[in-house]
């Protein structure tokens, strides 16, 4: 799944580990006795939850790279296409300026 949305849950005595999610909240849920081990999972994304008796252990952070409808790989190729026509004139400039002035003078 991309991204989930538990609504009204019941969480009890569950364990939460190695969860990356870049879209997932739970709003109006509770969880009782329950642990969060190496996930991405802040407080921001439980909204009016209560979290009864939960630890959290290792919380990962930092951005973390999503590869949702957005990035699909027309737009991936289409960026890296405009980046290269950037360079075609540099690359124009120092081949005209190599044919004129010459190889050896333009190093020294």
């Amino acid at each position: 799944f991309k991204s989930v949305t538990f609504e009204d849950s019941h969480f009890k005595n569950c364990v939460f580990e190695d969860i990356t999610s870049m879209n997932t909240y739970f709003r109006n849920c509770t969880f009782v006795n329950t642990t969060f081990y190496n996930t991405d999972l802040e407080q921001y994304k439980f909204v009016d939850s209560k979290l009864i008796n939960c630890t959290f252990f290792h919380i990962r952070t930092g951005c973390q790279i999503s590869f949702d409808d957005d990035y699909s790989a027309y737009w991936i190729y289409f960026v890296n296409f405009l980046g290269t026509l950037a360079v075609l004139p540099g690359n124009i400039v120092s081949a005209l300026l190599m044919d004129r002035i010459g190889r050896l003078t333009m190093l020294g």
